[in-house]
Parts: structure tokens; C-alpha cells; sequence
């Protein structure tokens, strides 16, 4: 469903680097904070583990986490870090990969869910996910709303990111609900550039996906510090609940 691994060395290489904003304390902490209360005292499971920007501080905290990743470049990152080789990961698409163990709380984060680039492929992650969880386990998602609303009629490019020396812009597919995000980096003094296939999602498309899976919505807030989630929002943390069975 999803082999394609648009990280692979290359962009490994250079991801940290890359996401410096999204490895700053201001915006891990918050997010380490909401899932560590959300673990308790059990297991985690991150998909898309990446090179630990989570995980790490996860584990430092005193939550055991486990990881899934396609990318072996990026594995290869997190195990060179202080504490990474001590993370277990499996190499693998995380809509469909099995790993052993029952967990209080599967996460993914950063728009992470959106990889996964057809319906069925989110489907099947979502009910892999609550084959994994024990009752009463959680499931929480980082992820953009799309942004439709901020498209002039009759264009599909939006701009994300323009500096001296970066510049993205996303491109829409309405009717087949893609996004495309293209990257331009000056590397060397070449610019480089990296097209990702993503499939947008919505809030209520979500929940459906987690009701077919045997979970419920259990909060939604726009961000990891608990703010309202309103029409206004640019994002949303929500988790879903896989219910526990009758009598139990």
C-alpha cells in the first residue's frame, strides 16, 4: 500500500537539518507531555518513528516506546543518536506491519498519516493500529486541515515556505483529494528539489475511519497544549479510544 519511500539517504541525511523548527524544545515538549500522560505506565507505539524527534524525549521520560518506519536511512539516524540503539524499530509500512506487544497508546504525528496516499491505505492503518492497542488504548494524530478555504478559486498551488534559500509549495488535487508538496533547496549551490505524494484528510473522515476500526473519538483540540480546535484551526490533535469489549 505504501512502498515508496520518498526518505531515503539522501533526504535522511539532511532531514534533522532540515526540520530544525519542528526539533525545537517549544515544540517537542508539548507534544511529549500530551503522550506520556496518554502512556501511563504502558507501552507506546510510534508510526513513522523517523530519526526519534518524538521517541527520543519519549523514552527520556520513562515511556518504552516501540517504532515502525519504511525508511532504513532514517532508522539508521535515530540509532546513531545517544539512546537510539536502545529503541526497537521493525522496517516496515506502518498501515499493514505487525510487531509483537500490546500498547496503551499508538501515535503519529507531523501530517504523518497523509503518507499513506489512498483511502484504503488509512483504513487498514487504522485498523492496525487498534490490533495493536490493549482496551481502553489510544490512538493520536498530528495533522494538518487542508487548506482549501485560503485557495483563490481556480488555483491549486499554494505557497508553505519561501526564504533565501527554501521554498514549497503545495499542490491540490481536489477531485482525487491528493496534495503533492514540492520542495526547492539550495544544496552546494544546486538547487535541489523533492515531490511528495500526500493524500489530505479531514477531522470527520478520521472518525469514521476509527469507528470502522472499533474506536471512538475521545478529544480534539488544535494543539498539543490542549488550545480549542475551531474552524479557525490550522490542525488538530485528536485521539480515538478502541472500545473495551462487554463485560470486561
Amino acid at each position: 500500500m505504501h512502498d515508496d519511500d520518498y526518505f531515503d539517504e539522501p533526504v535522511a541525511a539532511r532531514y534533522d537539518e532540515s526540520a530544525a523548527e519542528m526539533f525545537e524544545t517549544a515544540v517537542v515538549q508539548p507534544a511529549v507531555d500530551f503522550l506520556a500522560e496518554l502512556a501511563g505506565s504502558g507501552l507506546a507505539l510510534e508510526l513513522g518513528i523517523g530519526t526519534g524527534r518524538i521517541a527520543l524525549p519519549l523514552v527520556a521520560r520513562g515511556v518504552p516506546v516501540y517504532g515502525i518506519d519504511l525508511s532504513e536511512a532514517m532508522v539508521e539516524r535515530l540509532r546513531a543518536k545517544p539512546g537510539g540503539d536502545g529503541i526497537g524499530v521493525t522496517v516496515g509500512d506502518f498501515a499493514t506491519t505487525s510487531v509483537d506487544g500490546s500498547f496503551s497508546v499508538a501515535y503519529l504525528v507531523f501530517n504523518t498519516i497523509m503518507n499513506l496516499t489512498t483511502q484504503a491505505a488509512q483504513v487498514a492503518c487504522f485498523r492496525n493500529v487498534a490490533a495493536h492497542l490493549e482496551p481502553g488504548g489510544c490512538f493520536a494524530i498530528e495533522v494538518g486541515i487542508p487548506d482549501l478555504q485560503r485557495l483563490p478559486p481556480g488555483e491549486t498551488i499554494r505557497a508553505f515556505d519561501v526564504s533565501d534559500s527554501r521554498w514549497g509549495f503545495d499542490e491540490y488535487d481536489v477531485a482525487m483529494q491528493g496534495l503533492t508538496s514540492h520542495h526547492f533547496e539550495i544544496v552546494d549551490g544546486r538547487v535541489e528539489r523533492l515531490s511528495i505524494p500526500f493524500r489530505y484528510v479531514w477531522p470527520s473522515e478520521l472518525d469514521l475511519m476509527a469507528q470502522l476500526a472499533g474506536m471512538r473519538l475521545r478529544e480534539r483540540w488544535s494543539g498539543w497544549r490542549r488550545e480549542p480546535f475551531t474552524s479557525d484551526s490550522r490542525k488538530h490533535i485528536s485521539v480515538w479510544e478502541k472500545e473495551v469489549p462487554d463485560g470486561r
